[in-house]
């Protein structure tokens, strides 16, 4: 375990729009805690210009992520390749490395087991749902412990209108995606998530195609779920639909069932690429009143997330608003310094991130149950 209050020598594998427009910029920002010492990702011209713009030196910028482990060098890793993280993860704690992990952790339940073992039950990993370190989140768990808990919240509405990506990131003026990554190796990592979602939900593209919405997006709001109520004890009910016969290739996605108190819970994620601005909407009926948490795009840093408490007060109804600057991603960040320096547990590891998985292939199953979809793998008994 590194010195607590030491900086953490940090390295970060995968270079996309998340690394290059949060975590790269916040790391830098955190120089108090964090020094980036490592750099990787599979293209050269992009290891290239991001390695020179923060002083990583030349022989610590890596194509090759098997590489980067062995050099070693740094306290921690910082994953955010696309697809499934088990095999990097696994590899980074073989080495002795924490990891911050982007999701999803994993595609599979047993990859989840295998990063446990690893791990020894030591806090080792911390999966990236960074809304849970939001300060509005924190304030409405606050609150909501304040009225008694989880256990008389009636029901729970989720709202996600999901704009298109180049909607949410127009402000970033990102350059082109780099023509340098070489073919055969993206063709074998796209048959390796290949195989792990037959192993995950089996070969129907309807369900294949549902998972992916779940563990890559649908996975935060499963997350604060779990933080604020407790995972989904039911799915009952999934549905899918296309905006339009000609519309985007995902669908928009329904799902519904029942709290672990009674209570029941709603999701509706909307994809909408041209919808003007991304927007989520979480609220929380109380017997005690109500929580509306207003989340905007997560690329915006420092844009608050605001909290609407509804309660009654004097005879009549109050309604007040929290909104906090600090940024959600940074005070993950500063939460991963803590595991990594004094073992402090973090909001999601391994065991939250595999329920989190479990969740997403019961939702699949009961898909399968509704519409008659072949579903295979884990999910046909999860």
């Amino acid at each position: 375990m590194t010195e607590p209050g030491k900086r953490i020598r940090i390295a970060v594998v995968g270079l996309g729009i998340i690394a290059r427009t949060v975590h790269l910029p916040l790391l830098q920002r955190r120089a108090d805690l964090f020094e980036i010492v490592a750099l990787g990702d599979l293209s050269p011209t992009r290891v290239a210009e991001l390695g020179g713009r923060y002083g990583v030196e030349p022989g610590r910028r890596y194509t090759d992520a098997a590489a980067m482990l062995a050099d070693g060098g740094y306290d921690a890793l910082l994953l955010a390749t696309s697809g499934s993280h088990g095999e990097l993860a696994a590899s980074a704690l073989r080495a002795g490395l924490p990891v911050l992990c982007e999701k999803p952790l994993a595609y599979t339940l047993a990859e989840a087991a295998r990063l446990t073992e690893l791990s020894g039950g030591a806090p080792a990993l911390m999966v990236g749902y960074m809304k849970q370190y939001d300060p509005a989140v924190a304030e409405a768990a606050r609150l909501l412990d304040e009225w008694g808990g989880a256990e008389r919240v009636h029901a729970v509405e989720v709202s996600v209108l999901h704009a298109g990506g180049d909607q949410q990131l127009a402000f970033a003026n990102l350059p082109p995606a780099p023509a340098d990554v070489p073919p055969g190796e993206v063709a074998r990592l796209r048959a390796a998530d290949a195989a792990l979602l037959d192993a995950a939900v089996g070969g129907d593209p309807g369900a294949r195609t549902l998972y992916q919405i779940l563990i890559n997006s649908i996975s935060h709001d499963l997350s604060l779920l779990r933080l604020l109520t407790g995972a989904p004890a039911t799915v009952e009910h999934v549905a899918t639909w296309p905006l339009a016969p000609d519309g985007p290739a995902e669908p928009s996605v329904e799902i519904s069932g029942r709290l672990p108190g009674g209570a029941r819970y709603g999701i509706r994620w909307l994809n909408l690429p041209d919808y003007p601005a991304y927007r989520e909407t979480v609220t929380l009926h109380h017997a005690r009143g109500s929580l509306e948490l207003v989340f905007p795009s997560p690329y915006l840093l420092n844009a608050p997330t605001t909290l609407t408490l509804v309660e009654a007060h004097g005879g009549g109804e109050r309604r007040a608003a929290f909104r906090s600057v600090t940024e959600a991603f940074e005070q993950e960040l500063v939460a991963f310094h803590a595991m990594v320096t004094a073992g402090a547990p973090p909001l999601t590891g391994i065991a939250e991130g595999a329920t989190d998985v479990r969740t997403s292939q019961q939702v699949v199953r009961r898909f399968g149950e509704l519409t008659g979809a072949a579903i295979g793998g884990e999910a046909a008994s999860s």
